[in-house]
């Protein structure tokens, strides 16, 4: 299965990103992007890729230590940004986020201990994508829109482990579906 470590913002967090998301669909040239739907937003810890099914158990085991030795921490959705000249819109973090980057470095290790391979390691960037695009497209009116965006700062308390169930219908702009596999709640000595 393919899977990844997330922090998932709370319902009321993604509503007011919701909203943000809906002006920015009105921008000349949104038509042109894939918008990630509601449901797909969240703060990749870490990416694992295809996880065999036996080995689901150990990484569970390794990212609930993870999540034990991590305090819960304040976060905000904050800001964006841009990779690959527009390829990825994302909308940005705030508040604690050296926090958030621990945890990241957590999961990551959590795979490799649980003998996933985990690629080339890269500095952690803490975003949750919120349009894709094939091509490279300008995105700067969205970024000026996004530069004033500040979302309510909540308390972060858990980590999940995220099952992502690719399209297979073929039908354009059909979402990836994304399933909570397992959760553990940061700070529980154990």
């Amino acid at each position: 299965m393919r899977l990844f470590a997330a922090v998932l913002p709370p319902q009321d967090v993604a509503h007011e990103l919701a909203v943000e998301v809906e002006q920015l669909r009105r921008l000349p040239g949104a038509d042109g992007l894939r918008w990630t739907g509601r449901p797909g937003w969240h703060f990749t810890l870490a990416f694992y890729g295809e996880v065999d099914d036996d080995v689901v158990p150990e990484l569970s085991a390794r990212l609930e230590r993870a999540a034990h030795r991590s305090a819960p921490f304040r976060l905000a959705v904050r800001g964006g940004g841009q990779f690959g000249h527009g390829r990825a819109l994302w909308a940005g973090a705030a508040g604690e986020v050296p926090a958030l980057r621990l945890l990241a470095g957590r999961a990551e290790a959590a795979a490799r201990k649980a003998g996933l391979e985990t690629g080339e390691h890269r500095r952690y960037k803490a975003h949750l994508t919120l349009a894709r695009s094939r091509d490279a497209v300008d995105v700067t009116s969205y970024l000026e829109a996004l530069d004033a965006f500040a979302g309510r700062e909540w308390t972060v308390g858990e980590l999940v482990l995220v099952r992502s169930n690719l399209p297979t219908s073929g039908v354009p702009g059909e979402q990836p579906r994304y399933e909570p596999v397992g959760r553990w709640p940061l700070g529980r000595a154990g």
